[in-house]
């Protein structure tokens, strides 16, 4: 089968792109110009049974450069999205996350041999979860949104859905805290924090522990997301999620796998919340893009635990555990030179 993959540079579109490949799929990886191909197979790659791999330059915000990426394909794993707690600009998560999902759909629309989209939202898209452990059936309350990622995803998730209910064939995945080896971007916040953790910089628990959190390996996502091209019913919704805990229950995993101590104290979130005032300055001034910022601060103050038993029960989905998971996300990272313990 011919597949394109939307934002095939980033953390989780990369990890997608070796998957299809190895299990004999034909993969084009729909990149920009300026995007950072390291992570991507080489061009010359070939996986099961002489599948092909191929890069075609384009951006989804660009309509008139989706046409000829998606001509002949048979399915479309739409990933590419703005990643960010915060940005100088927040326009740009509408134009990528929703209008660039608009122009994936009336691309989809306009090439007669797609026969099936996977779209990739986020467990944000259907809101917090405080006090309790959410399924597919919640809806985003729409009262407040904690960062403006969060709401374009919500606006996003509103079209996709839409899409559905019109017949088209679409299945979107809601993937939880993603985390494990790959691309260290804010997508993969979890290998963020472990390494200014592990570097000192981060010298307590964040908060007081009582953020929740569903965290997923990258692997398992990716299996999931082939697991939804295979046996997903359009117009369904499967969170793609996994054990659900906060990060202070990362941290002492971390302490515990690699034998150091674990943080002796807790920092408020309030003087966390001044960092990220300090850190969005700071960014300003010098372009560069904070680790923490005042709506990371407020994702803090939430909980996010959800259940993936839907997507076990109909995708055959099978999450490892958090301490599985960073029993190889831990030796990755030293071997890297990224942290010493």
């Amino acid at each position: 089968m011919k597949i394109v993959v939307t934002g095939a540079s980033g953390y989780l579109g990369g990890r997608l792109c070796h998957a299809l490949l190895r299990e004999g799929h034909t993969v084009r990886a729909l990149v920009r110009p300026t995007s950072d191909l390291s992570f991507l197979p080489p061009r010359t790659a070939a996986g099961a049974d002489g599948a092909a791999f191929e890069i075609v330059y384009g951006d989804v915000t660009d309509y008139s450069s989706l046409l000829p990426a998606f001509s002949g394909c048979h399915a479309i794993f739409h990933a590419a999205a703005m990643v960010e707690p915060w940005l100088p600009d927040p326009s740009k998560f509408f134009s990528v996350n929703v209008g660039g999902l608009e122009n994936v759909l009336r691309a989809v629309t306009e090439t007669k041999t797609v026969e099936k989209v996977m779209y990739t939202s986020s467990f944000f898209a259907l809101g917090p979860t405080d006090g309790h452990v959410a399924d597919e059936t919640q809806v985003h309350h729409e009262k407040f949104f904690c960062t403006e990622y969060e709401k374009s995803k919500v606006v996003a998730d509103k079209i996709a859905l839409r899409a559905a209910s019109e017949g088209f064939p679409i299945v979107a995945v809601y993937p939880g805290v993603i985390y494990g080896p790959g691309k260290v971007t804010a997508g993969n916040i979890v290998a963020r924090l472990i390494i200014e953790r592990f570097n000192g910089r981060l010298p307590g628990y964040i908060g007081s522990g009582s953020d929740k959190y569903s965290f997923c390996h990258i692997d398992d996502v990716v299996e999931g997301h082939i697991a939804a091209m295979n046996k997903g019913q359009p117009g369904e919704r499967y969170l793609l999620t996994g054990e659900n805990a906060s990060f202070k229950h990362v941290f002492d995993i971390a302490a515990i796998i690699t034998d150091t101590s674990r943080p002796k104290f807790n920092v408020p979130l309030w003087l966390i919340e001044a960092y990220g005032w300090v850190s969005v300055l700071f960014s300003r001034i010098v372009g560069t893009l904070p680790l923490i910022s005042p709506p990371t601060v407020r994702v803090l103050r939430h909980q996010w635990a959800y259940s993936c038993e839907k997507a076990k029960l109909e995708l055959d989905y099978n999450p490892r555990s958090l301490k599985e998971g960073l029993e190889e996300v831990l030796p990755w990272l030293k071997n890297l030179g990224l942290i010493k313990y």
